[in-house]
């Protein structure tokens, strides 16, 4: 019986196979309208920093946007899902099911 790459994998994103990268997907998918800078770093248990280089990795990859605003004099940025991130990171948990099954 042939299992060469049997345990590959290939099939699961490198982009979104990080553990914070996933808990942000993860909560983005929750709330289609999006979260708030601090509620998605509170969510994720994330610095400011270590949250923003995230973002920054899944917004190159178009997998989410950002938008920065103000409320009330203080800066808000929204970060949500766009189309193609909500079908990769679809995908992806099918995918991660497959691999547990």
């Amino acid at each position: 019986m042939d299992n060469k790459g049997r345990y590959a994998y290939e099939g699961l994103d490198r982009i979104l196979h990080e553990k914070a990268r996933l808990g942000i997907m993860t909560s983005l998918l929750a709330r289609p309208e999006g979260l708030l800078f601090n509620h998605l770093k509170e969510l994720c248990n994330l610095t400011d920093g270590n949250l923003s280089r995230h973002l920054q990795v899944l917004h190159q990859a178009t997998l989410i946007e950002i938008f920065k605003g103000y409320e009330k004099k203080r800066p808000q940025t929204l970060v949500r899902l766009t189309g193609e991130g909500r079908e990769r990171f679809l995908a992806y948990l099918e995918e991660l099911e497959r691999v547990v099954q």
